[in-house]
């Protein structure tokens, strides 16, 4: 897996300008378990993929990846919609941006 990618995780993750984000762009690089300097178990993670550059990037655990899209072009950084059905029909709303920009 090289290139670019938008990946989106399972779980919201806090990036380092301490907001929450629920997806990363950027280069990735697939690593083992070796790079958080402990041996896991079955049981845990046993790869991780470093999305960004040397100077800023975020690794996130291969079991918390629920998408992977390759996209050289940075996607919109506007935020974008969401929905929700009712019986009464469907809502849409606006939401912020939830994508990490590693670059």
């Amino acid at each position: 897996m090289k290139g670019k990618y938008l990946i989106t995780t399972s779980q919201f993750f806090v990036a380092p300008d301490g907001d929450e984000y629920r997806a990363a762009w950027g280069n990735v690089e697939i690593l083992d378990d070796s790079i958080l300097g402990v041996k896991t178990n079955r049981n845990s993670a046993n790869w991780y993929a470093k999305v960004g550059t040397k100077d800023n990037h975020v690794i996130i655990a291969g079991c918390q990846i629920h998408y992977a899209v390759r996209s050289e072009k940075k996607p919109s950084d506007s935020g974008g919609t969401t929905w929700k059905m009712f019986k009464r029909g469907i809502m849409v709303d606006k939401i912020p941006n939830r994508i990490y920009f590693t670059e």
